[in-house]
């Protein structure tokens, strides 16, 4: 998953533990819940929403759809130190003899956002706003889509449009400016990152006005508009499209493509930026959650490596393989029975599928299920041959649903060897329950129902994929094959992803180590190495998540033998929400005590 990443913030904490009355294990509340830290909590959420507008539509709160500050300019910093500043203080104030208990907690998680927030100002990461993987343009693409959050029912909806495209137009222009100065800083993109950029940039800035992508909205047009709103919105969007959007991408086209190719970096790492040791060290804090260092890291990705491949081996020998495991990953990469469809609608239907395949089995492991909508969609044209699966959250209310994007660029070239251990992760039970579950929990304040803790939350889903064989999955071997497969991608994470950023490796040299340990095609590896390049530390996060709830799942069932349920031992994952990893196990560690 992305990020959300890009549309959450960065950490929650959830306490209740009501799903499981018969085994609570926080302490008796012995002060009630104090009305005025509630209101303080809720002016944080509210206040949040404004500076950062497109968290509340995706969250499906309409009230901000026609802003979008720049976030690029000293105005905007100044405001948003501010922010957290002021926010912190007011939380510090409030004693433990003030609050009830999970009180205590909210006001810890927020007193731990305001930090890292506060944190991330030391670093110059406005010098690069535009990336391939993570930044605003693609947030914004995909909203003038029209098929996502961002609403077109109205004649409101499309006015609002044509507001926020305005304020983004100022953004995008600041991008071009900031990236002028990063280039007197010596602080720039890897060529090989711009290289990626620069397709997407052409693509908005060439096309003609009938195929544009923001000018799609005009095509769905509701058919109840009267005839004059809709040559107004025709007019209006014409004009936007041909006026506006195409001169500001030729500009950034022109310039990414030009003057900052020739500046982009040759390294790969971000150590070789101004302060770039200390932004990883940050990165590190930001995604694990933990004072691990890299080397630590990057040891403990080794060891997983090798693990993983010695499973790798076994199923190698299942299917009578003969060669060795390099060639083992050639042969299933280019194995044309794991390529069996030649329509993207083939690969969605097979999905849909495997939903079908596991949910008789469901129902064992988890007895608490998310009411909000699913659905598989391919990802749109515009940031496909860039882009990697995700998940993206649906409303807070429910009514949009959560949507699994997966690129298609070639269906005929699509290996489906590792589908299923990917449904689990991207869809169901990983990214859909647990951000569903988080949001609808009516009995948390509403900051912590969009935070987001990324050593938490891709560890849920990596470990997601290792209940396949629970869920009635993994019985063709390549298919457990894939699931080993995408295991070893994440460990091979903490290897290339410190490797790039603490020790010299090059791009090329990642995805050299990549290429030997995993079964993934190289455009798919070269894909995710220049991810990595992107955002450093971020792909840290799954495999130390991960690593902490299988210990922790082991050590209930050690604990608890035949009093181990596996649906309740999910239920006190869940209902927890994203929380650092050190306060998961302690809340496990009270769970097992309170059941042995």
């Amino acid at each position: 998953m992305k990020k959300y990443i890009a549309i959450f913030s960065i950490i929650t904490l959830f306490t209740s533990c009501k799903k499981d009355k018969t085994a609570e294990t926080s302490p008796k509340i012995t002060v009630e819940k104090n009305i005025e830290f509630s209101n303080m909590l809720n002016d944080f959420y509210e206040e949040g929403l404004k500076l950062n507008p497109l968290s509340a539509t995706s969250a499906g709160d309409n009230r901000y759809n026609n802003s979008l500050p720049n976030t690029l300019s000293d105005e905007f910093a100044t405001k948003e130190k501010a922010y957290y500043s002021s926010f912190k203080t007011k939380a510090e104030s409030y004693s433990d003899e003030q609050l009830n208990t999970s009180q205590q907690l909210s006001r810890d998680v927020l007193i731990w956002d305001c930090d890292i927030n506060l944190e991330r100002f030391n670093f110059r990461e406005d010098l690069t706003p535009i990336n391939q993987m993570w930044t605003k343009q693609l947030t914004v693409g995909t909203l003038a889509s029209g098929a996502s959050s961002q609403p077109f029912k109205t004649v409101e909806d499309y006015n609002n449009w044509l507001q926020r495209v305005d304020q983004y137009l100022e953004w995008l222009a600041s991008a071009e400016a900031k990236m002028k100065e990063g280039i007197q800083a010596k602080h720039v993109l890897p060529k090989s990152l711009i290289a990626k950029v620069v397709p997407q940039l052409k693509t908005i800035a060439e096309t003609k006005l009938e195929d544009h992508l923001f000018y799609t909205p005009i095509k769905n047009l509701p058919e109840d508009f009267s005839a004059e709103d809709k040559k107004r919105l025709i007019d209006a969007y014409t004009n936007m499209v041909n006026t506006k959007i195409i001169p500001a991408y030729t500009s950034i086209y022109n310039f990414m493509n030009g003057e900052y190719m020739k500046a982009g970096r040759v390294t790969s790492g971000i150590d070789d930026t101004p302060n770039g040791k200390s932004y990883y060290d940050h990165q590190i804090k930001l995604y694990t959650t933990t004072d691990m260092t890299a080397d630590e890291i990057h040891n403990l990705g080794l060891k997983e490596v090798a693990r993983i491949l010695a499973e790798m081996e076994k199923v190698k020998e299942q299917v009578g393989y003969k060669g060795d495991i390099i060639s083992f990953f050639d042969y299933v990469r280019n194995n044309k029975e794991l390529m069996p469809y030649k329509t993207p609608k083939e690969i969605i239907d097979n999905f849909n599928k495997i939903h079908e395949t596991m949910k008789p089995q469901i129902e064992r492991l988890f007895d608490v299920k998310p009411k909000t909508g699913f659905e598989v969609r391919q990802t749109e044209k515009f940031r496909e041959a860039s882009a990697s699966a995700e998940y993206n959250p649906g409303s807070l209310d429910g009514t949009r649903p959560g949507i699994f994007y997966t690129p298609i660029p070639d269906a005929t070239k699509y290996n489906v060897f590792s589908d299923e251990a990917l449904f689990l992760h991207e869809a169901i039970p990983g990214h859909h329950y647990q951000i569903s579950l988080q949001q609808e929990d009516i009995d948390l304040p509403k900051f912590r129902k969009t935070l987001w803790y990324s050593a938490y939350g891709e560890g849920w889903a990596l470990y997601s994929e290792s209940l396949g064989k629970e869920l009635g999955l993994y019985t063709d071997p390549y298919q457990y094959f894939g699931m080993l497969g995408m295991e070893m991608h994440r460990a091979i994470r903490l290897v290339v992803d410190t490797g790039m950023h603490t020790k010299g490796w090059t791009r090329e040299q990642a995805i050299k180590y990549s290429l030997e340990h995993e079964a993934e095609s190289e455009s798919s590896i070269i894909s995710e190495i220049e991810r990595y390049m992107a955002n450093p530390g971020q792909a840290l996060s799954y495999k130390i998540g991960q690593l902490k709830i299988r210990e922790l799942r082991a050590k209930a069932e050690k604990a608890l033998g035949e009093k181990f349920n596996i649906a309740q031992f999910h239920n006190q994952v869940l209902e927890t929400g994203c929380v650092p990893l050190a306060l998961l196990e302690i809340k496990i560690n009270n769970w097992i005590e309170a059941n042995k």
